[in-house]
């Protein structure tokens, strides 16, 4: 049986009759939230709450004292963000996997909070029984994202195609000395730069860009850029 945890988080022999628990630190700004998720998944079977710390800046601290298995981190704090301090606990050698725990499922966060080494991303009204699950997935080295997530990424990507598929075919419409035009220009070219690269004056150039925006109705050149972007063109 885990011990109890003092004022500061710590708490006693995490180790039960059938060995070691996976060791838990909770990150997390509120206090409510962390005595919620002590009192979940203290008593969960072959888990043990290790320590807490109320800020992203407590934690290289916190991950020194207690050396946790798994880190359940709050994105949203005051001092350190959740993806600054998963960052830099990624940058540490042997890390501990970490969840990210949050009632915000906006997609840059989840892109954001994976990208810098994130194991599992929960949103915080998970029922516990998926959030102990969720604990003992990544300790054993599997990622964990609730349904709602995966959904969203599922549906990013979807969106992104579809965006792509729309972008090449309105860019379809160009002929093949136009699309070298709206390729340079999405490159960052100037018209000058344009001219000296396709071996064509100034003034055609412009001609050329005139008539693309007419013929896809668009505004300016960075609309244009910005349809070679969602294209794939660069």
């Amino acid at each position: 049986m885990s011990g109890t945890g003092d004022a500061d988080g710590v708490v006693g022999d995490t180790r039960d009759a059938d060995g070691v628990r996976i060791r838990v630190l909770i990150v997390d700004d509120d206090a409510l939230v962390r005595a919620g998720l002590r009192l979940m998944l203290d008593g969960a079977e072959g888990i043990g709450i290790v320590g807490e710390a109320a800020d992203g800046d407590e934690v290289p601290a916190a991950v020194d004292r207690h050396a946790p298995d798994v880190v359940l981190l709050d994105l949203r704090m005051p001092r350190v963000n959740g993806i600054t301090a998963l960052r830099r606990l990624a940058a540490r050698p042997d890390p501990p996997r970490v969840i990210v725990l949050t009632t915000f499922d906006a997609d840059q966060n989840v892109l954001q909070a994976l990208r810098a080494g994130a194991a599992g991303f929960l949103l915080k009204d998970t029922p516990p029984a998926q959030i102990s699950a969720a604990v003992r997935a990544v300790a054993a080295g599997d990622p964990m994202l609730s349904p709602q997530i995966t959904r969203r990424l599922m549906d990013r990507v979807a969106v992104a195609a579809d965006a792509a598929e729309q972008a090449r075919a309105r860019l379809a419409a160009l002929t093949p000395r136009e699309r070298d035009v709206v390729l340079a220009l999405a490159e960052g070219m100037a018209n000058a730069e344009i001219a000296e690269s396709l071996r064509m004056g100034v003034a055609t150039v412009k001609a050329h860009v005139s008539r693309v925006l007419e013929k896809l109705e668009l505004s300016n050149r960075t609309q244009l850029a910005l349809l070679a972007h969602d294209a794939g063109l660069v």
